[in-house]
Order: structure tokens, then C-alpha cells, then sequence
């Protein structure tokens, strides 16, 4: 049995394996110490960083649903300037790519965050969050405008050398519109999907069970619906994506590489088993393994489809 090469292109990132922990189900990384060594991922996206701290929504703000959970977190963060003087250092310890989640409510605040980024020693890449839900400011205002995705994704990529990721909202009419507009801006790298926007009502009291009435469905709820969107935006355009939505274990994550994915983000999963990623990664280690299947390049886009 031959091991297979687990390292992953995207574009200008490489990955040791192609198994990233999704913004905003993980910390910033140093929580989930105890569980398991963070060196064994290819890397992990932190919460979204802003400007300054925000509280986010008050609670309630999260509910489970039957096959996933609606949160309204509304981007809670320490700031990007505790993050550079708290985080970070203690992150660069380990080998793994460090990306950092972005959001601004204006922006001229993704491109303050992106430039301080930038300078910071062991950050490898930049994830756009144009997509979350749970805010009323940024957030879904550029990510449902394809002329104003296409320019904060401009503003920011002059702002900063990293590479660029655009996290794609799936709550739009045709996310090809939106995946287009990210990539003339200049994003090197996709990555989809951010939440399903969705609400859930306690019938008792007659009332949104979420203080913000709507929140944002994740877990295996979505993944037949991101895996769809994956492989329709890999027919669209010419960057390497990154896959989410429910990746709970290696044949999940194989839907995504065969649609198109060339690396996928384990989210909610983090919530149930806080070792979900590493389990991910060692399954599909086996899994190409007892196939004999050379490497995970070799299955990215390979899905057949009749003609």
C-alpha cells in the first residue's frame, strides 16, 4: 500500500494536506489545545477578525436543529490588534497555514484589517468574509452585489501581497454572478459556502426562537446544496476552490474534491467532535490509500458526468 501525497496548490498557497477548520467554528485555534495537535491540519481559518472587538448579537443565538444548527452570532471577535499581539505569536508555533477571516462594515475597514494583516509574520493567506448573514452592516450587502463584491475585492487586493480568498454567499440568485465578480477583483482562491439563511419558531411562546429572528443553517443539512454550488462554480471560473457545508468525515469531503474542491473546511462538525478535522484528515488518508489512488490532486474535478 502506497501512501498518497496529501499536499495540495492553491494557486499561490500550498497545503501539507487539504484539510482546513472553517472561520468562525473553530476560535482562533489555541482552544482546541487540548484535543488534538493543531500541526496535523493543513490549516485553519480563525474568526472573522474586524477593526475593533465586537460583541456580536445578544443570545439567544444559537439553535440545533435536526440535522445542523442555526447561529446568529453576528461576528463576534477580539479585534484584529489582539489577534497580531495575542494570537498570533502563539499560533506560528505550530506547522500549519494561518488564514485570517476578514470583515468590515465599510470598506475602508476590510482594507484597514487586510494591510495590518499583511505585515504580520505567519499569516498565509486572507479569507474575505463578504457572506455571513447575522450582521446588518458588511457582510451579505457586498456579498449579494456583484459590482461591490467585485470592488471590496479590489480594494483589498491592492491593499495586501497575501492571497486572496473570497468566502461566496450561497443566499444569491446565481452564485456563478458573484463567483465571476470575486475573481475580477482579484481573488486568487473561492471559497463557498457560507450559511443558508433560516429561522426556527418556539410554538410554545409564538416566538423566534433566535433574538435575531434569522440565522445562518449549517452542518449536513446543507451539503447536498454546497456541493451543488461548488461544482457549478468550478465550471464558472479558473481558480482553485475551497469546499464547506456538513463535511463531517472523508467521503464527505471526497463529494466536494471530485466536484471540483481542491481543499475543504470542516465547520459545525467542530461543535459535535472537537478532533472532527483531524479525523477527516486521517480518513482520507485511508481512503486513497486502499485505493491506491496516488495523491488528492489526482481526484480534484475528477467527477464523471454523463453526457
Amino acid at each position: 500500500m502506497v501512501k498518497p501525497d496529501m499536499t495540495i496548490e492553491l494557486g499561490p498557497l500550498r497545503l501539507k494536506n487539504p484539510i482546513l477548520t472553517a472561520s468562525g467554528t473553530f476560535g482562533y485555534g489555541l482552544e482546541f489545545l487540548p484535543y488534538f495537535d493543531l500541526s496535523r491540519l493543513g490549516g485553519l481559518c480563525t474568526k472573522g477578525l474586524s477593526p475593533r472587538p465586537r460583541l456580536g448579537n445578544p443570545p439567544a443565538r444559537i439553535v440545533e436543529t435536526p440535522s445542523g444548527m442555526l447561529n446568529t452570532i453576528g461576528l463576534q471577535n477580539i479585534g484584529v490588534d489582539t489577534f497580531l499581539s495575542d494570537r498570533l505569536p502563539k499560533l506560528r508555533e505550530y506547522d500549519l497555514e494561518i488564514i485570517a477571516n476578514v470583515f468590515g462594515e465599510t470598506e475602508a475597514e476590510y482594507i484597514e484589517v487586510c494591510r495590518k494583516l499583511s505585515k504580520a509574520e505567519g499569516v498565509a493567506a486572507i479569507e474575505l468574509n463578504v457572506s455571513c448573514p447575522n450582521v446588518e452592516e458588511g457582510g451579505m450587502i457586498f456579498g449579494n452585489d456583484p459590482a461591490a463584491l467585485q470592488q471590496v475585492t479590489r480594494a483589498c487586493r491592492e491593499a495586501c501581497d497575501l492571497p486572496l480568498i473570497v468566502k461566496l454567499s450561497p443566499n444569491v440568485t446565481d452564485i456563478r454572478v458573484t463567483a465571476e465578480a470575486a475573481v475580477a477583483g482579484g481573488a486568487d482562491i473561492l471559497s463557498l459556502i457560507n450559511t443558508y439563511v433560516g429561522m426556527a419558531i418556539d410554538i410554545e411562546r409564538r416566538k423566534p426562537v433566535l433574538t435575531k429572528i434569522s440565522g445562518g443553517l449549517s452542518g449536513p443539512a446543507i451539503r447536498p446544496l454546497a456541493v451543488w454550488l461548488t461544482w457549478q462554480v468550478a465550471q464558472t471560473v479558473d481558480v482553485p476552490i475551497i469546499g464547506m457545508g456538513g463535511i463531517t468525515d472523508e467521503r464527505d469531503a471526497m463529494e466536494f474534491f471530485l466536484a471540483g474542491a481542491s481543499a475543504v473546511q470542516v465547520g459545525t462538525s467542530n461543535f459535535v467532535h472537537p478532533d472532527a478535522a483531524v479525523r477527516v484528515v486521517d480518513g482520507l488518508e485511508r481512503f486513497l490509500a486502499d485505493r491506491n489512488i496516488p495523491s488528492v490532486q489526482s481526484i480534484v474535478g475528477r467527477l464523471e458526468v454523463p453526457r
